[in-house]
């Protein structure tokens, strides 16, 4: 996997690694795995709080504009007559 890295990030994990004595990939692979370690993963997690956490991803991504229209959403719209000519 390559990642590209913002130039002033790369130089934090250069020096943070220098400091520690090891090369910029053992200590950027040591860091993430720590925060993999650290990190729930969602099969851990039980129902209540998984559709809890669903609930807020939803409400957090909602659209407040108008409805579509019974056009907009129809056939007639969506397949046009040079479809069916192929």
């Amino acid at each position: 996997m390559t990642v590209t890295l913002k130039p002033d990030l790369e130089e934090e994990l250069k020096a943070r690694a220098e400091a520690e004595g090891l090369s910029t990939e053992e200590f950027v692979n040591r860091e993430l795995g720590k925060l993999v370690a650290s990190a729930p993963s969602s099969s851990e997690l039980d129902p209540e709080e998984r559709a809890r956490l669903w609930r807020e991803f939803i409400e957090s991504h909602a659209v407040d504009g108008p409805p579509l229209s019974d056009y907009a959403v129809s056939r007639e719209s969506i397949y046009s007559r040079e479809d069916e000519m192929l």
